[in-house]
């Protein structure tokens, strides 16, 4: 089984991939982001820099998911990723526009094509500023000047994606303003129960209706 965890920044997505991996034996794919020439100059000045972010990331995306994806799902074992391939053009439809927007997508559409989609998105929700919160708490220097309107778009279009799309995955939705899984390992067997149980995979305890 190939499973996704998405959410905006800050939400954790990176740190419940580590830690869902030794529970499910999986192979573990994390995105390489900080290798991004353009990021501290894009938070600096998102006008400026949008385009050669944007595309940087698109391509560095597409080259880690063509190539890793397919080689890591012919083993044995399952595997979890802290991103996909499709939340670059949410970004993108927030970043960039007109001329510039419209050549995006007609790369990403052809790139698409070639990723195997995930047969679970995990989509980890908060509060913007819960989000905004987290971000600080971490406190990355290129994360220092990012702006509370940024986030809250893209926390808008996260959900846009998630609630009101069709999709080729399956999705599990999870409210994570009171969720600490790090802290409580309890919450952490939760979020695993209820992917096992989204997917069929043996051990899980089935949901009791409310």
């Amino acid at each position: 089984m190939y499973i996704s965890i998405e959410g905006v920044i800050g939400v954790g997505k990176t740190t419940l991939a580590r830690m869902l991996q030794p529970a499910f034996e999986a192979n573990l794919l994390l995105e390489v982001f900080e290798e991004n020439p353009f990021l501290s100059n894009f938070y600096a000045n998102r006008a400026l820099y949008a385009f050669q972010t944007q595309m940087f990331f698109l391509l560095s995306r597409y080259r880690q998911q063509n190539q890793r994806v397919p080689e890591l799902l012919s083993s044995d074992q399952h595997l979890i990723s802290d991103y996909t391939f499709d939340k670059d053009s949410l970004f993108a439809r927030i970043n960039l526009k007109g001329d510039e927007l419209d050549m995006y997508f007609k790369i990403h559409e052809a790139l698409a094509e070639k990723i195997p989609p995930p047969d679970l998105m995990v989509y980890l929700r908060a509060d913007t500023d819960v989000l905004m919160q987290r971000i600080a708490m971490r406190d990355r220097t290129y994360e220092r000047t990012m702006e509370r309107d940024y986030i809250h778009q893209l926390n808008h279009a996260y959900d846009d994606y998630f609630i009101n799309n069709p999709h080729k995955s399956k999705i599990l939705i999870l409210e994570c303003n009171e969720i600490d899984f790090v802290r409580f390992p309890e919450q952490l067997d939760w979020i695993e129960n209820r992917i096992r149980q989204v997917l069929q995979l043996s051990p899980y305890q089935p949901q009791l209706p409310i």
